[in-house]
């Protein structure tokens, strides 16, 4: 190579050099700029990372395919390539090659020639194995490219006028082109890499068919095609700078942005006591295991006396005014020692008064006027409901607070379905009372005395009604006995 191509060729490359380092680096902004650039951007998408340049070389086989059967050629090309996000990037390339090629005599007059090439190109570069849905570094990099470019070349030829033979030549011009290509480079580490490329140059213009000295007149340009083993080296500091993103995931941020949402998530939904209440408006957060709590994670105290209930052995008896607990919420000066008939009263006057907030009405006894509340039931139902709980608690109370107390629990219905129905239905509903009371709270069934009327002695004259459908207490005089079961009573209720 003479020292004017020689020359040529190194302005180009620095020329494409110092472009694509230009475009590597961020351009000074002006203060205002930078604020108003801040200021549009999203909060919430992260950065782009600094990432290195790469610069390779590449030593090449070249070759022409055009109108003279190729005999190859060598050449090198240098470029740089830096990338816009983890899938685009751009390339600027200088080449330098000779090439050459003939046909044998007996099929065209011999033809040959020989071609010095040098060009350079811009290229969009596409990394196709970073579209996978996968996190980490890449150890492999495909890609495909085009672009354009220009390029300026000299060929010698045969020539042939009247059966002689000279050398002609064909003088350096520029002319465009057009460049495309793939590749797949190998990461042998953090600076390095190394691969193999193909890329065909597509000539345009007047000269698009004279870089094997031939124009034959076809519609088909010559095109010089490339096939090289790239090295290539990253360029940076690695503690601010990244490898090239090409070699990297895009969705590494992604990935650690939802580990991050999904801590939060956690966070906000973790249960360190496991009562139910996340920690974020747990007010006791440290309760023990399978403890009762209300809906701001605080353990239960039914009777407000301060003792919580799964440490109460009296949850649900208040204390009154004057009176103490000790650390198991036992009234330790119980001002009802024994139990008076008058603190009786007292207990159930206040179970009537919550009763009849629940549409509930009281009876009197044959013995002295107690009010006790009645338990209500829908239509042809005998199961006491949740929402009576709290009043047989209260009257479990009494009951233990008069170990002498006897009652007659007594069950009704209204005057729907036939009568012989509604008898076993109205055992049914004592029987009920009777086993919760027994099973919920303690009490002896001896202290319990079942009756049944059936839908005789109503309080209120209608068919149906929800208050004839009730079971009432009432004190058991020594005379009061216990009825036998009506007929065919397990076979279910059968009635209203």
């Amino acid at each position: 190579m003479n020292t004017s191509n020689f020359t040529r060729l190194v302005c180009l490359l620095l020329i494409l050099g110092l472009g694509s380092t230009l475009s590597a680096q961020d351009a000074p902004e002006s203060k205002p700029e930078k604020e108003k650039k801040e200021k549009m951007a999203k909060p919430e998408k992260a950065a782009k990372p600094k990432d290195m340049l790469e610069v390779g070389i590449r030593p090449m086989y070249m070759f022409v395919g055009g109108d003279v059967e190729a005999e190859g050629g060598y050449g090198g090309a240098i470029h740089f390539r830096k990338a816009l996000d983890y899938v685009f990037s751009v390339r600027f390339e200088g080449m330098y090659g000779d090439m050459k090629g003939s046909n044998d005599e007996e099929t065209i007059q011999n033809r040959n020639f020989e071609n010095n090439y040098i060009g350079g190109s811009g290229l969009a570069v596409v990394s196709l194995n970073n579209f996978k849905l996968d996190r980490g570094k890449r150890n492999t990099n495909i890609y495909a490219m085009v672009g354009a470019g220009a390029n300026f070349f000299e060929t010698t030829y045969n020539d042939f006028e009247n059966g002689g033979r000279t050398d002609a030549l064909i003088e350096r011009e520029f002319a465009p082109h057009a460049a495309a290509g793939a590749g797949i480079s190998f990461r042998l580490g953090d600076r390095v890499n190394a691969g193999v490329e193909y890329q065909a140059i597509i000539p345009f213009g007047s000269r698009a068919d004279q870089i094997d000295g031939y124009d034959v007149g076809s519609n088909f340009r010559d095109i010089i095609n490339t096939v090289g083993l790239n090295i290539n080296f990253n360029l940076g500091n690695k503690s601010t700078a990244s490898e090239p993103l090409y070699w990297v995931s895009p969705f590494n941020s992604i990935g650690d942005e939802i580990d991050q949402v999904a801590a939060r998530v956690d966070d906000a939904t973790k249960d360190s006591d496991g009562d139910g209440i996340v920690d974020a408006i747990d007010q006791e957060p440290n309760t023990p295991a399978n403890v009762p709590v209300d809906t701001r994670g605080r353990t239960l105290d039914s009777d407000k006396d301060g003792i919580p209930d799964f440490r109460d052995q009296e949850p649900f008896f208040p204390p009154r005014p004057g009176e103490e607990v000790d650390e198991n919420g036992v009234v330790t000066n119980r001002m009802d020692k024994p139990v008076t008939e008058e603190r009786v009263q007292e207990m159930i006057d206040a179970s009537i008064a919550n009763a009849r907030l629940n549409n509930t009405t009281t009876v009197t006894s044959d013995l002295r006027d107690l009010f006790i509340p009645m338990i209500y039931f829908p239509l042809n139902q005998y199961t006491v409901k949740y929402s009576d709980y709290g009043t047989l608690a209260s009257l479990a109370s009494v009951l233990k607070g008069n170990p002498s107390m006897r009652l007659v629990v007594r069950g009704f219905t209204d005057k729907v379905g036939n009568a012989a129905a509604n008898e076993r239905l109205s055992y049914l509903r004592a029987n009920s009372v009777i086993e919760h009371m027994v099973n919920q709270h303690g009490i002896n069934r001896s202290r319990f005395v079942l009756q049944y009327r059936g839908q005789d002695e109503n309080i209120v004259p209608l068919n149906q009604t929800y208050l004839n459908r009730r079971v009432e207490f009432h004190t058991a005089e020594a005379g009061d006995y216990e009825q036998q079961p009506p007929a065919n009573v397990n076979s279910g209720s059968g009635g209203f």
